[in-house]
């Protein structure tokens, strides 16, 4: 545990570092590669939220950790159609929203209103999901009459690339987006919200305001 409690507290104090541009920048613990047992140290550590990427392990885990209440549980990934109805109602966040298809099954499983950031496919790449910039506005229109879905915020990946600029530029253009949206003024979408920044790149995500950063590997290594 000693190990995961330094990896914690060191992003924990960068995050603290970044406060002037991410005030409210929280820690998404990506626990979808440990164990339950290693799930159980960090709520003890007081990392409350945490990511999951597969229905099945998700409500595996849901259930071996029932004690641990105070969890926060994130869905990030891409989440089949017909998979909604195992996990819409366990989880709190979902990160990866980019079809409608997946909002008209939230809308038809979900007993509550969901938390949802729509995927943005800002680098253009081809192998990663997500709707296309130009696309944004439009889909967040087609989103009113679904109750059931607050959009909370915006998420992208930025390229796997060491070119840091490149990076930089993918974060500051979802800045953009989200602000375009907040603009647009629906209740259903304030979009306050910045989902960006994995283990390799959070540090420049934070400098560009993400307010969510997903970290697996600095954590658990």
């Amino acid at each position: 545990m000693k190990k995961l409690a330094n990896n914690l507290n060191k992003i924990q104090q960068e995050l603290s570092t970044y406060h002037l541009t991410s005030s409210t920048a929280k820690l998404i613990a990506v626990t979808k590669y440990v164990e339950s047992d290693v799930m159980r140290e960090l709520y003890h550590l007081g990392q409350y939220d945490i990511a999951e990427n597969r229905t099945d392990l998700l409500l595996k885990k849901k259930i071996e950790l029932a004690d641990c209440s105070k969890f926060v549980w994130h869905f990030i990934g891409p989440l089949q159609t017909r998979k909604v109805k195992d996990v819409i109602n366990n989880i709190d966040y979902f990160h990866a929203l980019d079809r409608l298809k997946t909002a008209q099954e939230i809308q038809k499983r979900a007993e509550h209103e969901i938390k949802c950031f729509i995927q943005v496919n800002v680098s253009g790449e081809t192998t990663k999901q997500g709707i296309s910039p130009d696309a944004l506005v439009s889909f967040i229109d087609e989103l009113e009459k679904y109750d059931k879905i607050r959009v909370v915020g915006l998420m992208t990946m930025a390229p796997n690339t060491s070119d840091k600029q490149l990076i930089r530029n993918c974060f500051k253009q979802l800045k953009n987006l989200s602000q375009d949206v907040q603009r647009l003024d629906k209740g259903y979408a304030p979009c306050t919200e910045l989902s960006m920044g994995m283990s390799q790149d959070y540090q420049i995500a934070l400098e560009e305001g993400a307010t969510f950063i997903r970290i697996g590997t600095d954590l658990f290594q």
